[in-house]
């Protein structure tokens, strides 16, 4: 199939998903909706690979996101470290150590996207990687309204301490210094939209 056909299907599908899920769950059925995530974030994750040049070494530079991402979360999870005391709830399925095997891949999904925004926006190695970690802090910023309603993740006593976005700051500035070296093509378009999918999906419940 050629690249461009596959994009457009991509990006509907994209939307698709974002949409119905918005529309979904703000029509009473957030439950059904939500039980979806982890089918979500697969789709996503199938996408940049399936529109990405060389898909198998995409997959494993995706990897290093995934790893740290899980290894991080358990930190926090387990001992408060990093981001502050909270626990994951169901909706993100599957958990080993009280960490959602999901949340790496959406450690993975984030950063490869904006990364490939940031690419766009200035060529320098350390710039990038700065700009890409401001953007995921301020995706975080957004997601964290509706993590505990989605029954995602809750911090303790319901307060996301300022030490949750210097860790995220800290954590994805790390994994974008060394991925932005090892993952040299990005397909901005496909990136661009899932990241804007993502962060209006949940910016659309701040008021909802």
């Amino acid at each position: 199939m050629r690249s461009d056909k596959k994009l457009r299907i991509s990006i509907i599908t994209v939307w698709l998903f974002t949409i119905s899920g918005v529309i979904g769950i703000a029509t009473g059925f957030e439950t059904q909706f939500l039980s979806l995530t982890a089918l979500h974030l697969l789709v996503y994750l199938f996408l940049i690979l399936w529109n990405a040049t060389a898909w198998s070494k995409t997959a494993i530079n995706l990897l290093l996101p995934f790893l740290v991402g899980i290894f991080v979360e358990f930190l926090g999870v387990n001992y408060g470290l990093i981001f502050g005391e909270y626990a994951y709830g169901a909706n993100l399925g599957y958990k080993v150590l009280g960490v959602p095997i999901l949340i790496g891949v959406n450690w993975a999904i984030l950063v490869y996207c904006s990364a490939a925004i940031a690419k766009r926006i200035c060529p320098g190695w350390i710039s990038c990687a700065i700009i890409a970690a401001i953007m995921m802090v301020f995706l975080d910023l957004i997601i964290e309204i509706s993590a505990p309603r989605f029954d995602f993740w809750e911090f303790k006593n319901g307060v996301v301490p300022i030490q949750n976005y210097i860790g995220w700051f800290i954590v994805a500035i790390g994994i974008h210094l060394v991925y932005q070296k090892l993952q040299r093509q990005f397909n901005f378009a496909l990136a661009l939209h899932i990241f804007m999918a993502i962060a209006l999906f949940f910016a659309s419940f701040l008021y909802l």
